[in-house]
């Protein structure tokens, strides 16, 4: 079996069939199994994404089944639907006990069960993200921002109720009050002021508000660039499936109908705040990979392998347009006896502060890179060599003209540079030929006595 089916349990063949067909329908892949312990060895051994799991089975039920998923690290991230019988409401109760992630009623509706398998099949696949994350990186970093466990991510959330109506709001808000921190807001324009700067994890929205349509919020949250990810959960009126089709049809990520059940009500919020939490944490992961890929961790600055492609482009822009670039190549002087005569702390303290004094003395379009080591680059677009020769200039005197902090033990350290300056000049230049004249101009920077600036005068 490929990772991705779903997984079907029912010791009545024809309710296996009745789900398989309706999730095949969906192009869902789907298994099935007939009892408990079978259930048990399908996931252990093959992995599932989701499974839908019968409460009323012989020898071992459904929630024995559920616990022994949850209790076993290999499938306890596994998300668990049980389906219940609508007479029976403590099932509910012993679902989550059990560690169940979401409920069904039988007879199972349509449209409830496609919408609850996305939801758990989208979270498990977020959730094998940060699994898969974890064991390849030394550190753990989503369990500090979840702040626990995995399974304990989907609590202490901040939800935003958007409810007119008194009594309907206090059953929600009771429901949710010792898991999830919820504000409610009656009015849903003050909600759309609130919701963009509040930090939200989820917002759910009644559609029978009595003085607003509840489904122009939900579209007006998902145009908005800082709401477009926050989960959306509605809550509904039993009929109202043309409007629970629109919000669903306008990224709605789930609905719950009243009257409100508090047990399938905990298990949606967690649900949504999860994923909520592992895509903030993945999103920020990425963007991190990506600095790392392009930003020199010390200083801050981009480095040699983002240069070289920038300058490429930059070049190329230049050339086509007919218009000036220029390249300085800095070299802090003699900072080996930094670092031999006061340690490699000292000479870290120097080098970020030297990326510093550079950054805030160069224009935004400017590209500033550390090379490695101490020489770093300047890419000056729109700028001739007289004029590089001015910002080099004004570069060494921001560096030579007050110490550099190296730790309170150490205090100030004198510290100069020297700069080599070269232009896009020749019809046959190319990027690597600029930077190896303005290499040469800083060797003889260097071989002039340093703390100088030099342009290429080829």
């Amino acid at each position: 079996m490929n990772d991705g089916a779903r997984l079907v349990v029912d010791d009545v063949d024809a309710n296996v069939k009745l789900l398989e067909a309706r999730l095949t329908a969906e192009y869902f892949e789907v298994r099935t199994a007939h009892s408990g312990p079978e259930a048990l060895q399908i996931c252990t051994r093959e992995g599932t994404d989701v499974v839908l799991l019968d409460v009323m089975m012989p020898g071992m039920d459904g929630f024995e089944v559920c616990r022994r998923l949850k209790a076993e690290p290999r499938t306890q991230h596994i998300p668990v639907i049980m389906v219940t019988a609508l007479d029976q409401p403590t099932d509910r109760v012993k679902g989550l006990e059990a560690g169940a992630d979401d409920f069904l009623t039988k007879p199972v509706d349509d449209l409830a069960l496609v919408t609850r398998v996305k939801n758990l099949a989208r979270l498990k696949l977020l959730t094998d993200e940060m699994l898969m994350r974890a064991s390849t990186e030394e550190q753990m970093g989503f369990a500090a921002v979840m702040g626990a466990r995995l399974e304990e991510a989907g609590r202490g959330g901040r939800v935003m109720l958007v409810e007119d109506r008194e009594r309907a709001a206090e059953r929600i808000m009771k429901a949710l009050e010792e898991e999830q921190y919820v504000e409610r807001e009656a009015d849903p324009a003050r909600a759309l002021l609130e919701v963009p700067d509040g930090n939200f994890d989820l917002m759910i929205v009644s559609l029978n508000l009595e003085n607003a349509d509840g489904l122009r919020l939900c579209s007006q949250m998902r145009s908005l660039d800082r709401t477009r990810h926050l989960p959306i959960m509605i809550v509904v009126e039993p009929g109202e499936e043309a409007r629970l089709l629109r919000g669903l049809d306008m990224g709605v990520n789930d609905y719950i109908v009243r009257p409100v059940d508090p047990n399938e009500l905990l298990s949606r919020v967690r649900t949504q705040i999860k994923r909520k939490r592992y895509t903030d944490h993945l999103r920020t992961r990425l963007e991190e990979t990506v600095e790392m890929a392009i930003l020199d961790p010390l200083t801050a600055l981009h480095n040699r392998r983002y240069m070289a492609s920038h300058l490429k482009t930059l070049f190329e822009e230049s050339a086509q347009r007919g218009k000036p670039l220029s390249v300085l190549v800095l070299d802090i002087d003699h900072f080996k006896v930094i670092n031999d005569s006061h340690g490699h702390d000292a000479g870290d303290s120097v080098l970020r502060e030297f990326a510093a004094r550079l950054r805030r003395n160069i224009r935004g379009i400017d590209l500033a890179c550390r090379l490695g080591g101490e020489e770093f680059v300047v890419v000056m677009p729109d700028t001739d060599l007289a004029k590089a020769y001015v910002v080099g200039e004004r570069l060494r005197q921001c560096i030579a003209t007050a110490p550099f902090f190296a730790g309170e033990r150490i205090g100030g350290l004198d510290v100069t540079a020297s700069v080599g300056v070269a232009a896009l000049e020749f019809p046959d230049d190319t990027p690597d030929l600029i930077l190896k004249r303005a290499d040469q101009a800083l060797y003889c920077a260097k071989r002039d006595g340093r703390n100088r600036v030099v342009a290429d005068a080829a």
